[in-house]
């Protein structure tokens, strides 16, 4: 239940957050604004399949890029493992993730609202290497691992649904598990530069 609610929220949040920023007040259009390239990432992130998971909350940083790839991020998570088979009472333990990424362009592929201030629908994808720290872990990989996970996305405005493999990385063989993760993004404000 509360997945879904998460879920909800965080989509609503990128539909609606081009709508907002469009009613504001506009002091003065001769000082028409560029976006701010800046921005935090916030959202839920779990790995897939039965028995015991890892769900995480992650917040970083986003930075857009004006050439070449969409945007790069640096983003933390803090959450622990999950029995899937329990009814109650199935955690264990704690994970630390550091996560280094890298988005492509959005492909678009619908728009929700009017052309001008419209929300964009599309895909993406995103490249993620990541470091594992965990505490009290029942992955047979440790306490430390590394992985790499390719997430294809569909992202709606600023927020986006990306689902897709990663590979963990240990001293032995590697494993590969699903990875689901709701995302989204809130624009850091310009400093206005006075005259």
């Amino acid at each position: 239940m509360s997945r879904s609610i998460a879920v909800s929220m965080l989509l609503a949040l990128g539909a609606f957050s081009p709508t907002l920023t469009a009613q504001s007040p506009k002091s003065d259009s001769s000082r028409a604004k560029s976006p701010s390239p800046h921005a935090i990432g916030f959202g839920y992130f779990a790995t897939l399949g039965s028995y015991w998971q890892i769900e995480a909350v992650e917040f970083g940083y986003v930075r857009r890029l004006s050439r070449g790839l969409a945007a790069i991020s640096l983003t933390g998570r803090v959450g622990t493992f999950m029995d899937e088979t329990a009814v109650t009472g199935g955690s264990r333990g704690m994970a630390f993730i550091t996560t280094l990424g890298a988005r492509t362009h959005m492909k678009r592929i619908a728009q929700l609202g009017e052309d001008e201030r419209g929300t964009a629908i599309g895909l993406d994808m995103t490249l993620e290497a990541s470091s594992y720290l965990a505490s009290g872990s029942p992955f047979w990989q440790g306490s430390r691992w590394g992985a790499i996970a390719l997430l294809p996305g569909l992202r709606i405005g600023k927020a986006a649904i990306v689902i897709g493999p990663t590979a963990f990385f240990s001293r032995g063989k590697p494993a590969v598990r699903g990875l689901l993760a709701f995302r989204a993004e809130a624009t850091l404000a310009h400093k206005e530069r006075q005259p």
